[in-house]
This record gives structure tokens, C-alpha cells and sequence, in this order.
């Protein structure tokens, strides 16, 4: 196994959830908040390691993350597991939601500054038909809550469906929500749409 640096895991999150852009070294280390170069040797690495599939683009390489190497799906889920880590108000919060192969995303003000935010903002990707077993949970969740909860609920289908037609909102969603449970079934799903 090899051990993946805190900018190396910041990296791979960022190709993961960011499919729609291209992203070179220029890019990265702007979001990282390292040296171009340092940024290179980075992404270098990455790549030694067959985790990133680099593409000559004009004077640019652009980087994506290897989404046929079994052991960086793996690497994704515990990144994307680590990052819910820092919701776990969150994640005990929506706990009764994760049934069923259900996969919860926050998204929103509420991951930035969640005194600030004016609603809870949630997606759940569910089976089909377990709808009105979901609103029931969330109007429960509703009246103990100090501040309305907005939820999106799809099936994955219909999730990708949206993914697949560059549906702004919910992309925008993929590249901010943390995926409160759910994480290997949900790089499952976007295995295939990251190399769109």
C-alpha cells in the first residue's frame, strides 16, 4: 500500500469530484495552495503510481484521475470517508437515512459556515419507490431541527442522467457535497462519468 500525502489526497478529490474541468499543474496548485513546481513533481508522482491518466492538450498536460485502477477507487472511498469525518454532526444527524444502499451528500452553506446557512442542504440517492419512507424520516428530523432542511432525492439513475447532461446544479453538487455515507457505492457510480 502506498501512503498518499494530505496534498496528494487534496489532488485526487479534487480530479474525482471536479470531472468538467481540465486540470493541469497550473490549477492544482492554485486550489492546493503549493508551487507550480511543486505541483508538477505532485501530479508526476501521481501518475508514476497510476493513479492519474495524463493528456497533452496544446502546451498543457491535463490530469484525471484513473478511475480503471481498482486501487485508487479504493484510495477515493477512504478520502471521501475521511472527509465526512469533519460532518460527523452531520452524519449522526442524518444516521437514519443511511438504509437500504442509500447514499446522503451534504452540499451548501451549511458545509461552509453552517451558522450562517439559512437551510440544511441534503441529497440522497435512493432505490426506486422509497420515496415517501425518506419524507417521513426528514419531517421527524424536520420539528427537532432549528433550520429548514432542503432534500433532493433521486435514484441513481436519475442522478446520472442528470451527470451525463451536465446538469449545472447537480454537478456543482458532486464538486462541493461530502458524502456523508454511501462513499464506495457513490464512486461506483461516478466511475464511469469521470472520464467523460
Amino acid at each position: 500500500m502506498v501512503y498518499q500525502t494530505e496534498n496528494e489526497k487534496r489532488t485526487l478529490l479534487i480530479l474525482f469530484k471536479d470531472f468538467t474541468s481540465y486540470h493541469n499543474a497550473n490549477t492544482i496548485s492554485k486550489q492546493i495552495g503549493i508551487s507550480r513546481i511543486g505541483s508538477m513533481k505532485l501530479l508526476k508522482k501521481l501518475k508514476i503510481q497510476d493513479l492519474v491518466i495524463a493528456k497533452v492538450i496544446g502546451k498543457s498536460t491535463v490530469y484525471k484521475p484513473n478511475m480503471q485502477n481498482d486501487y485508487l477507487i479504493d484510495v477515493i472511498t477512504f478520502i471521501l470517508a475521511e472527509e465526512s469525518n469533519n460532518f460527523k454532526r452531520w452524519k449522526e444527524e442524518f444516521r437514519e437515512l443511511f438504509a437500504e444502499e442509500r447514499i446522503i451528500l451534504l452540499y451548501g452553506s451549511t458545509i461552509r459556515d453552517y451558522t450562517k446557512a439559512r437551510d440544511i442542504d441534503i441529497m440522497i440517492l435512493r432505490n426506486p419507490g422509497d420515496s415517501g419512507n425518506i419524507h417521513k424520516i426528514i419531517s421527524k428530523k424536520q420539528q427537532i431541527l432549528p433550520k429548514k432542511i432542503h432534500v433532493i432525492d433521486l435514484t441513481p439513475q436519475e442522478f446520472m442522467n442528470n451527470l451525463q447532461k451536465r446538469q449545472v446544479a447537480v454537478v456543482d453538487i458532486v464538486k462541493n457535497a461530502v458524502v456523508l455515507y454511501g462513499q464506495n457505492k457513490y464512486v461506483e457510480l461516478l466511475k464511469n462519468v469521470t472520464s467523460l
